[in-house]
């Protein structure tokens, strides 16, 4: 007789979501030209952005869920990488240009468009969480190559917006879960 071990552990979900999330709304912020970049970001984006949605990837791949471990860990590994990108020039690394930048950003929009294809078949928020980061790089990606100071603020809304969709997705899986019903939709 086989037995059927039930899944008892808590949705990883919420730990990436809140990481990716509360990290966009804030380099965004920055971005959009509310301030400049600082430490609270790098910090922001190494630990709670970066090491944070690699540890829930790792935790969604023990769950099964193969979109879930592929977004958080990549995520996860997008803002170390991020972070990296800022500091190595301290170190005498050569500081990107806008070329490089923008062959960086256009490529994990590229990344991205493939995960938002995947949303298709999901709930609404998850495709706003997507599409709008698509569009999120691809607007980061046209800045950098082009140095368009008007495109990289305009960026710096559309992922203020993008990080919301994220925090509001991780905010509704708790709230639905610890009031057993759907007060906010997905």
């Amino acid at each position: 007789m086989e037995q059927i071990i039930k899944d008892t552990t808590a949705n990883p979900a919420t730990l990436g979501l809140f990481g990716f999330g509360m990290t966009t709304i804030l380099l965004n912020i920055h971005n959009a030209g509310f301030f400049e970049l600082n430490a609270m970001i790098m910090g922001m984006g190494m630990f709670f952005g970066g090491m944070q949605q690699v540890i829930a990837g790792i935790m969604e791949w023990k769950k099964g869920n193969l979109f879930a471990m592929t977004a958080f860990t990549s995520y996860g590994f997008f803002w170390i990488s991020l972070v990296a990108l800022w500091t190595l020039p301290i170190m005498g690394v050569t500081k990107p240009d806008g070329a490089s930048m923008g062959f960086y950003l256009g490529l994990w929009g590229l990344f991205t468009f493939a995960l938002f294809i995947g949303t298709l078949k999901g709930n609404t928020i998850g495709k706003l969480i997507f599409g709008s980061l698509v569009v999120l790089f691809a607007l980061l990606s046209i800045a950098s190559f082009t140095g368009n100071a008007a495109i990289h603020t305009f960026a710096g809304y559309e992922g203020i917006l993008c990080g919301f969709f994220a925090f509001y997705e991780a905010a509704a899986i708790i709230i639905n879960e610890k009031f057993g019903k759907e007060l906010l939709p997905l």
